[in-house]
């Protein structure tokens, strides 16, 4: 079993700069860029956020066909998440057991585990302030649009 940091796919060290200046993989597989659809068997609150985010990604180039697993695992987890928070303003954190004893909701480990869930998908995809800083987007140049031209000198 391989020790140490996982590599990072090519597209994330183009994004972010090949500061080790290693030689990058030419031969890495390169999926196509699209929005993938969204999976009908999740929830509603996932299927919004997915129509809320995905776009994001894409129009960064973070993307592609095959990142639907991915995205629908963030997605997912980000409705239990709701739906556990929900359940714990309406119950709060601490419940009465059947015996009479004050336990811990059973509420608050399933918003845990999603939020666990999450912020492993977040950072697959460069979406908490910490990843988002070793991301570098170029702005394509356009010298028709007097913004990009401001934007890029």
């Amino acid at each position: 079993m391989p020790r140490g940091r996982r590599p990072l796919p090519t597209a994330v060290k183009l994004v972010r700069g090949n500061r080790g200046k290693r030689p990058l993989n030419r031969r890495e597989p390169k999926p196509l860029k699209v929005i993938p659809r969204c999976p009908p068997e999740l929830a509603p609150a996932a299927r919004k956020e997915w129509r809320r985010i995905s776009r994001h990604l894409f129009d960064l180039g973070l993307l592609t066909a095959i990142d639907r697993a991915a995205l629908a695992i963030y997605c997912q987890g980000w409705a239990q998440w709701l739906d556990a928070q929900a359940q714990l303003d309406k119950y709060g954190s601490v419940v009465k057991a059947p015996t009479g004893y004050p336990i811990m909701s059973p509420y608050l480990a399933i918003a845990n585990q999603a939020q666990a869930q999450m912020r492993a998908s977040l950072i697959e995809f460069g979406m908490t302030p910490a990843s988002r800083s070793k991301v570098e987007v170029t702005i394509p140049r356009d010298p028709a649009d007097p913004a990009a031209r401001f934007l890029t000198g």
